[in-house]
């Protein structure tokens, strides 16, 4: 068993996949792609230290953190569809538009969720300059990615334990 560098200070427990069924989809915004794609890697680092071998994973990107809904939305119709990890980061601007698009995301990933399909997990950062997100991209505050890979692991083991 391993551990991650929790956003807290703390480790976090990688535990194991207890089904072996279903495939984990990441879907990637391409906004912001320094940090983007460094939450990607350490979900997929996070995932296979959990047991979630390569033939299981599948990932997929989009340009913004509002498509992120409907990608997931897309791929939960898969009946082989574990989980969806969404990455995307929305860094505060001068315009409302920080508001509209961080809605939008959460409100939808929620919707999705509620549907009970397979678990979408929410891994976008909501910041209000790049270096919260840099901390939180496997810098000085752990890496969210891999913390959002961990719930989907934790997630799909609760609904393998709870058909």
């Amino acid at each position: 068993m391993s551990t991650i560098l929790n956003t807290n200070g703390t480790e976090l427990r990688i535990p194991a996949i207890e089904s072996e069924l279903g495939l984990f989809h990441i879907v990637t915004a391409e906004w912001n792609p320094d940090v983007t794609h460094a939450l990607r890697d350490g979900a997929v680092r996070t995932l296979a230290e959990g047991g979630v071998g390569e033939g299981r994973l599948r990932m997929h990107s989009v340009p913004g953190t509002v498509e992120l809904v409907y990608a997931a939305a897309r791929l939960l119709r898969q009946p082989e569809t574990a989980a969806v990890i969404v990455i995307g980061c929305v860094i505060r601007g001068d315009t409302p538009h920080f508001d509209y698009v961080c809605q939008q995301a959460a409100v939808g990933i929620a919707e999705l969720n509620a549907k009970g399909t397979a678990p979408v997990i929410f891994g976008v950062l909501t910041v209000n300059e790049l270096q919260q997100a840099l901390d939180r991209a496997g810098g000085s505050l752990g890496n969210k990615g891999s913390e959002a890979a961990v719930a989907a692991i934790e997630m799909v083991n609760f609904a393998s334990r709870n058909q």
